[in-house]
């Protein structure tokens, strides 16, 4: 496989990622804002700032993959949140390496069947624009080949919703939820379907215990 783009890469969901995709033998390129602390080619960027992606990522011909793992969790009411536009900034700069390759994008998005929660309005909502999204760029980019997978993601044990849960008062217990090393290589194994079929969508829930 070509080059494998992580965004969010110094997270535990995307340096779990990082990690297991080496580990099958891909190339990758991490994409964060603390990038240098890890063993692999990296593209130092914010979430704040998308246009800062435009030189960098431009020079990649050869992209196989594009994982988006990044993501931050405010809590706070609808009039105190803005909107993002990171994710459809990136793909737009891939669409003609993905095309060339006939990719795969993978939208990290949230629990399986999350609806709206008080205080938590900017999150959901673009989580299910999110899913908006990945739906309607499967449709555009079918005829070039291009896959596109949304991963649901249960409770997965990282610091974020550590500090979500606290926030909340609700309980934190890493040990009833996913790790992020299970998450990441149910993501390899998405890349990995054969030419005939691919999972468009995967929920992941934490195993009964």
């Amino acid at each position: 496989m070509g080059q494998v783009l992580v965004t969010g890469a110094t997270g535990g969901i995307g340096t779990a990622l990082v990690r297991a995709l080496v580990k099958a033998g891909h190339q990758v390129t991490a994409i964060g804002r603390d990038v240098g602390r890890l063993d692999v080619p990296a593209i130092e960027a914010d979430l704040a700032a998308p246009g800062t992606l435009a030189a960098a990522v431009g020079e990649l011909r050869d992209v196989q993959a594009l994982v988006h793992c990044a993501g931050i969790s405010p809590i706070a009411a609808v009039a105190d949140a803005g909107p993002e536009t990171w994710e459809r900034t990136l793909v737009r700069l891939t669409l003609p390496a993905l095309r060339r390759s006939r990719g795969h994008v993978v939208f990290v998005n949230a629990s399986p069947g999350m609806t709206g929660v008080a205080r938590w309005s900017a999150f959901v909502g673009s989580k299910a624009a999110l899913r908006e999204l990945a739906d309607s760029l499967r449709e555009e980019e079918e005829p070039h080949g291009v896959r596109v997978t949304t991963v649901y993601p249960a409770a997965t044990a990282t610091e974020l919703l550590r500090e979500v849960r606290t926030t909340f008062g609700r309980p934190y217990d890493p040990e009833r939820c996913i790790r992020p090393e299970t998450l990441a290589e149910m993501i390899v194994w998405a890349l990995a379907a054969p030419a005939d079929a691919y999972a468009c969508e995967l929920s992941v829930v934490p195993a009964p215990r």
